[in-house]
């Protein structure tokens, strides 16, 4: 089953040997250039999201407008893309051992902040990869997810993410177990 990854995770992608990505840095920030007029009311935040090369052979990356996708709160609603102070990677060769980041502003209400899911989906070499899931949270601090032992994040946003979707998976395998014919 796959599980969504937690803010600061780094993701490797299968298909182009040695390049990985991540979100991280979620938190407050005021953009560079001042406020968007349509981000009245809302508090702004900030996210990075990082390819990097570890492999022998360089790759052509975009991350633009349009490739990442991020919703706020428990109902999943759309966050404000402040997209004229966002920094995106266009049209970028990323060399062995070398990163290129991105930096995207957006804006939604702080009761909502809580819950921050990112999706991207990167295209390397004008060909699109799969798109991946991070979540995370204002105030959750992803290096103290990071270096907490497993039993100490019980109560942590990833752990119940994952322990939601397992319930469902076991939900899901009893309800088709029920109505499968020829079974008791």
């Amino acid at each position: 089953m796959y599980e969504p990854n937690v803010v600061g995770d780094w993701h490797e992608y299968d298909e182009h040997a040695g390049l990985r990505v991540r979100v991280h840095r979620l938190e407050a920030a005021e953009p560079p250039r001042g406020r968007d007029d349509a981000a009245a009311g809302l508090t702004y935040f900030s996210v990075r999201v990082t390819v990097e090369n570890r492999g022998a052979q360089h790759y052509g990356i975009h991350l633009e407008d349009g490739q990442m996708d991020v919703r706020v709160g428990p109902d999943g609603e759309g966050a404000f893309i402040d997209w004229r102070n966002s920094q995106f990677i266009e049209g970028f060769d990323v060399y062995p051992l070398r990163r290129a980041t991105a930096v995207l502003y957006a804006a939604a209400p702080e009761a909502a902040l809580a819950h921050v899911d990112v999706q991207v989906q990167l295209r390397v070499d004008e060909e699109w990869a799969d798109r991946r899931l991070w979540t995370g949270g204002i105030g959750i601090l992803e290096a103290t997810t990071a270096a907490a032992p497993a039993g100490a994040v019980q109560g942590g946003l990833a752990h119940q993410v994952s322990a939601f979707l397992k319930d469902q998976t076991v939900k899901d395998q009893t309800v088709k177990d029920q109505t499968e014919p020829g079974t008791a």
